[in-house]
């Protein structure tokens, strides 16, 4: 095991092109750290550097406390996992698992014992003299951590490990990946576009746009307290609702009413600001008493769609307002998460999802009254997109 730091790395390729731009992170010995962000955001070129499967072009990548820029992969003790777990067809499990031993002279027995005690830990043992067309794809996965597990590194690297399993498959692995990595506490960077993984799996997670590291925080920490409004729009499904919003001394119009701004959020009137209220945080407003309501608003819309989920329902609507003009924003956008519920920006009307109690009679096509935990309510500024305040109180 290792700490592993890198320190103002930066990756620009010969065309010019720069994938990571002056990162600076620090992975603790036996952490789990989540890389994540979209497509294109440069966390597989971060992850290809610590392995040296990438020359870094600026900075130092530190591992165990000694640089290895100059170190090829094979002297850097990590053991990594590809989406593509890269199996030998025509070699067993055993031998599939033990190969990366047998080419580094280990004696035979020794192979053996580290095979069985790795195939155990990964519910393998009865799968031993198999060839990988015979296993699903989650046994393959778990024979390419074996692989990994096996040659006892200082830290794992694992690139989208998951991306090629069905849905139900990956709730499934992602907890046994969790349980072994607590069960090992090996230095683990984890590399993914899937914000739910991070969010379930990661100890810390660090989010990356662009090239750029935006927040490096526990899921807790990137959840309540975004730094800006990309961490903000990708952490949480569905995502977070953002609409226009105008400081006027200590209040803040909304389109969906008024309320009171915290000191951070005071403005001389007319500035403009973009406003943040996650799913949960609205209700059917007849299921909500009056004291309640107080700390809130209270608001009529049509309802365009209503998804049931059994727990909860998901609520669409949408508000008439102004476009807001965010890099940003129009990043998560471009990425497609509104399939996850991102906002869509349409010239005169924002899209809102409510995620309310499964028990509200609201029904598709119907005017609804709905309540807004505006406590909840951030403020972001519209340019350089970084959060105001939070009315949290």
């Amino acid at each position: 095991m290792a700490e592993i730091a890198l320190d103002g790395v930066s990756k620009v390729f010969a065309d010019g092109y720069e994938a990571v731009k002056e990162m600076d992170l620090n992975i603790g010995d036996g952490e789990f750290m989540i890389l994540v962000g979209p497509s294109g955001c440069g966390k597989s070129t971060a992850l290809r550097m610590i392995a040296g499967l990438e020359e870094v072009s600026r900075g130092e990548v530190k591992i165990g406390g000694e640089t290895v820029n100059e170190r090829p992969p094979k002297d850097r003790d990590i053991a990594m996992v590809f989406q593509n777990y890269a199996l030998y067809p025509h070699m067993t499990v055993r031998e599939n698992m033990g190969f990366a031993l047998k080419l580094a002279g280990t004696e035979r027995s020794e192979i053996d014992r580290k095979v069985e005690e790795a195939a155990d830990v990964l519910d393998l043992s009865q799968h031993l003299d198999r060839r990988p067309a015979n296993l699903s794809g989650g046994q393959r996965q778990r024979v390419a951590m074996g692989r990994a597990i096996v040659r006892d590194p200082k830290a794992f690297l694992l690139d989208e490990p998951l991306s090629n399993l069905d849905a139900k498959l990956r709730v499934q692995m992602r907890t046994e990946l969790a349980r072994l990595q607590s069960r090992l506490s090996t230095t683990t960077v984890y590399v993914t576009h899937d914000q739910t993984e991070a969010m379930t799996l990661g100890d810390r997670v660090a989010v990356m746009r662009a090239g750029e590291l935006q927040q490096v925080g526990t899921p807790a920490e990137l959840y309540g307290e975004p730094t800006n409004l990309f961490v903000a729009g990708f952490i949480g499904s569905p995502s977070m609702n953002f609409m226009p919003a105008e400081l006027d001394g200590g209040r803040v119009k909304l389109p969906i009413g008024e309320v009171e701004a915290d000191e951070l959020g005071r403005g001389k009137a007319g500035d403009k600001v973009v406003a943040g209220l996650r799913p949960e945080h609205f209700e059917d407003a007849s299921l909500v008493g009056e004291d309640l309501q107080r700390r809130g608003v209270v608001f009529e819309v049509e309802v365009d769609l209503v998804e049931s989920l059994g727990s909860d329902l998901y609520v669409y609507f949408h508000l008439e307002s102004e476009r807001i003009e965010s890099d940003q924003l129009a990043d998560l956008v471009g990425d497609s998460l509104d399939e996850t519920g991102a906002a869509h920006l349409r010239e005169g009307q924002q899209q809102i999802i409510a995620r309310l109690d499964a028990s509200s009679p609201i029904r598709r096509g119907e005017k609804a009254k709905l309540w807004a935990d505006t406590e909840r309510l951030l403020l972001f500024d519209p340019a350089s997109g970084e959060r105001l305040s939070s009315k949290r109180a």
